[in-house]
């Protein structure tokens, strides 16, 4: 990965508030041409700084009222990559991590109602080899949601 300047970081400051704002806006706000800006943004790309330009879906409007995390434990660690492969075939799994503490794995699912969610916990989650316990955390609100800030170094 190469060097990320203060370009770089002006052009990703701009980005992580509108990922749609057009290139000769920012290359406007940055002083440089459209080209330049369009070459930066593909060098991010490849260099895996920038890592996805999608749209964030509501949850609630496709019917899925409930966000949950969930506390894994495994029999082992070693487990983790096995129970990973099961849990990716599991559509409503959304984030999954790799954890300290007391849990091996904390994942974030999306549930349409109780129903699903226990039907996901007991009949999905939980019938995974090597899963020994799951603790359920219901979010009642989803308060701060941004992307990491990017500090622009003073010249």
């Amino acid at each position: 990965m190469e060097k990320i300047d203060n370009l770089d970081k002006k052009i990703l400051s701009i980005l992580s508030k509108n990922a749609r704002v057009p290139f000769k806006d920012v290359a406007a706000e940055c002083g440089v041409s459209r080209a330049a800006i369009h070459q930066r943004v593909q060098r991010l790309i490849e260099d895996g700084v920038i890592t996805g330009s999608g749209f964030d879906i509501n949850p609630k409007s496709l019917g899925y009222r409930t966000c949950t995390y969930i506390g894994i434990t495994l029999e082992r660690g070693s487990m983790y990559k096995d129970v990973v492969e099961r849990m990716v075939h599991i559509p409503e799994v959304v984030e999954c991590h790799f954890t300290t503490g007391p849990y091996t794995m904390l994942a974030k699912l999306y549930a349409r109602d109780n129903e699903q969610l226990m039907e996901l916990l007991n009949g999905q989650l939980q019938s995974i080899p090597g899963v020994v316990a799951t603790e359920t955390l219901i979010s009642l609100e989803q308060s701060v949601k941004r992307e990491i800030p990017v500090k622009i170094d003073k010249a």
